[in-house]
């Protein structure tokens, strides 16, 4: 199998930040950081058409595997995914890396944590990209009033369920999450087969399932029921939005203007929610215009 590392021409690290250890993969050099946070059921080979161009425009490319995910520590407790636990990681990658500037870049949960970080001004960042994840006001707006965005959400509550959803997702190797990101990718060739072992092998590990859940048993209900989550943000966003989203409906996108004062957004048809993958040339392009 391929390694990460080769995937993203890039350079394993580990970076200690808020008492854990992340694995990291880095590329480029320089005071602007470039933080990609991937999302469910993924690894940060998800950025890997993203991270090279990045380096070349002169960032200090950092792809996390986040809590839970690849070789970054995997704390057994529910709790320990809570939405305070994983903003904090953000916080702690950032100081560590020590950058002059930031461009924190999301997709699916990592944009939802990289929203709160945003939200929360925990820490300074010059420009945010979201890419196929609502701001969590718009998104609980559009799982109550449409529903649409009721049944495409129906999944997380299945995730509530202990062991079963676990056992799932992890059995036969992963066959499941492969099965799951293909159906919902609707086209077999946006996952290359390299990728989509360590995709595999990362959810088959010893409780790697029951650490993505928990995203889903911590952070996710209080991303439901936070009420500090309204706060303008004034850095520069972007989000990049596929309209071919299995799990979250076009619905979500609105209302976000009231949230957010420099704000652009870009349409993508035919593209699923796996945007870094499924366009990688257009996205690419969007970001890297816009950072």
């Amino acid at each position: 199998m391929t390694s990460a590392a080769t995937l993203l021409g890039a350079r394993r690290i580990i970076v200690p930040a808020n008492g854990i250890e992340f694995e990291v993969f880095e590329a480029g050099a320089g005071d602007r950081l470039a933080l990609l946070l991937h999302g469910f059921p993924q690894h940060a080979i998800m950025w890997r058409h993203l991270v090279g161009p990045l380096a070349a425009a002169g960032f200090r490319v950092w792809a996390v595997n986040q809590r839970g995910y690849g070789a970054t520590t995997r704390p057994a407790q529910k709790d320990a995914y809570s939405l305070e636990a994983l903003t904090a990681d953000v916080a702690g990658l950032i100081d560590a890396a020590r950058p002059a500037s930031v461009a924190l870049i999301g997709h699916d949960w990592g944009g939802f944590i990289a929203w709160v970080v945003a939200i929360r001004r925990l820490r300074r960042i010059d420009a945010l990209v979201f890419l196929n994840i609502p701001h969590p006001l718009c998104f609980r707006r559009a799982l109550e009033q449409k529903w649409r965005q009721k049944l495409k959400s129906a999944y997380a509550a299945f995730f509530q369920l202990p062991w079963l959803p676990d056992r799932l997702l992890s059995a036969r190797g992963g066959a499941f999450a492969e099965w799951l990101m293909r159906w919902s990718a609707g086209r077999e060739s946006i996952f290359s087969k390299d990728a989509m072992a360590i995709y595999r092998a990362n959810v088959a590990s010893p409780g790697a399932a029951t650490a993505m859940l928990n995203w889903y048993r911590a952070a996710g209900r209080e991303i439901l029921e936070a009420e500090d989550l309204d706060s303008p943000i004034d850095s520069p966003t972007l989000v990049v939005w596929g309209l071919r989203d299995a799990a979250l409906g076009e619905s979500c996108l609105e209302g976000v203007e009231r949230y957010v004062r420099d704000l652009k957004i870009e349409l993508l048809p035919g593209v699923s929610h796996w945007t870094p993958e499924d366009a990688p040339k257009e996205v690419n392009a969007l970001i890297l215009g816009f950072v």
